[in-house]
């Protein structure tokens, strides 16, 4: 393989890119904006246009206290209970400094099953504690090999941490995943929750 150069004298004078490169392209598909919602599914727009889609999260809010923000997925059926199997770890920090600490998390992440994924751990309720993250769902449509995801979230804690949480799996299905379902594990929530798929 060859190595591509920039041909301007200074990387700050840098206008066009080396030939031979390209860049992918995040096309937005949907937004869908929470108001009090028990749950956002993503029904339609998930199918083989893409190889990858990416949902972001902005100010996911819930209007319970210490709750969870999880995903799940559906595999052509009506439910989202799609089989998994999934890792989750995490790296937190107190507002006031007196703690730290990366850990992986048993219990929140799932052993081929077929409940919720959890994305964040303990949110807060209050006006400025709530979640931001984006999830990368590859090849739904595939129907010969599983469906790999990868997630990471960060939160404000109910008790005034900041919590980066790394979530990784796959569903373990040969039929293709067709939606995806994000929810609290308690009450409902605010927030907008954007579809891409890149090209």
């Amino acid at each position: 393989m060859a190595l591509l150069f920039a041909n301007n004298n200074s990387l700050s004078a840098i206008t066009t890119k080396p030939s031979g490169l390209s860049g992918s392209a995040m096309n937005l598909i949907s937004t869908q904006t929470a108001s009090s919602s028990s749950t956002i599914s993503f029904t339609s727009g998930i199918d083989d246009t893409y190889d990858e889609y990416v949902f972001k999260f902005y100010d996911i809010n819930p209007g319970t206290n210490d709750v969870n923000f999880q995903v799940n997925f559906r595999d052509g059926g009506t439910d989202y209970d799609a089989t998994k199997t999934t890792t989750f770890f995490r790296a937190l920090h107190y507002e006031n400094g007196a703690t730290t600490a990366l850990a992986y998390r048993t219990g929140d992440d799932v052993a081929q099953g077929t409940g919720v994924q959890k994305l964040g751990h303990g949110i807060g309720s209050v006006a400025d504690e709530s979640l931001a993250g984006i999830l990368t769902l590859y090849a739904p449509s595939n129907t010969t090999f599983v469906k790999h995801f990868i997630a990471t979230t960060n939160i404000n804690e109910h008790s005034d941490v900041t919590v980066q949480s790394f979530i990784a799996g796959y569903c373990n299905v040969t039929a293709a995943i067709d939606g995806v379902q994000f929810s609290m594990s308690s009450g409902n929530f605010d927030g907008v929750i954007k579809l891409y798929g890149v090209s």
